[in-house]
């Protein structure tokens, strides 16, 4: 999948008040600024949300992509322990082609960011160290859910690691996913 350009603009079926409910409790707390369900956990519900790149509030929020399950941050968070970042930041350096495709995730994100809005407090700034480096995995992986295979490298990388976080069933107890088991991006 590439970039969304004018006439292929990424959608986000709007999060009901369903997903809402079991986000505000993955997070344990209110949820801010939800511009749409990005991607479904297999077990259906919201794992990566969509954000407006602007709060309520009037701060800008760079993260388009939140990851927001547990178990699948938990799982992340367990990669990051590991050194992976700073490999992934090494081979980035020594690998032309890589910094390429790299650099195209940091416009696919800036892209689908700027369908949600502009704000010029955070212009050509994507997340996750993208374009230069690897700071954050949850990011990459949020944004490797939401837009699909092929479009961040690393996030690609990081969720062939990961074991599948949906397997023990819902993290919110009682909760049943509202939607399909994928979310559209597009």
């Amino acid at each position: 999948m590439s970039a969304p350009g004018p006439h292929r603009r990424p959608t986000y079926p709007p999060a009901s008040t369903a997903d809402l409910a079991a986000t505000t409790a993955q997070l344990g707390r209110e949820v801010r600024g939800v511009a749409g369900v990005a991607h479904r956990c297999g077990c259906g519900l919201p794992d990566v949300l969509a954000t407006q790149p602007r709060l309520a509030d009037g701060t800008p929020f760079p993260t388009t992509f939140y990851a927001t399950c547990p178990r699948l941050t938990g799982a992340i968070s367990t990669l990051e322990t590991t050194g992976l970042m700073r490999e992934m930041t090494e081979r980035l350096a020594a690998d032309p082609e890589l910094a390429g495709r790299y650099a195209r995730a940091h416009e696919d994100y800036l892209a689908r960011r700027a369908v949600l809005g502009e704000v010029p407090e955070i212009a050509g700034v994507s997340a996750g160290g993208m374009p230069t480096r690897v700071k954050c995995l949850h990011v990459l992986v949020a944004h490797a859910l939401a837009a699909g295979p092929g479009v961040n490298p690393f996030g690609d990388e990081a969720l062939a690691m990961l074991t599948d976080w949906a397997a023990a069933g819902p993290c919110v107890p009682g909760a049943g996913g509202s939607g399909a088991a994928q979310g559209g991006t597009s």
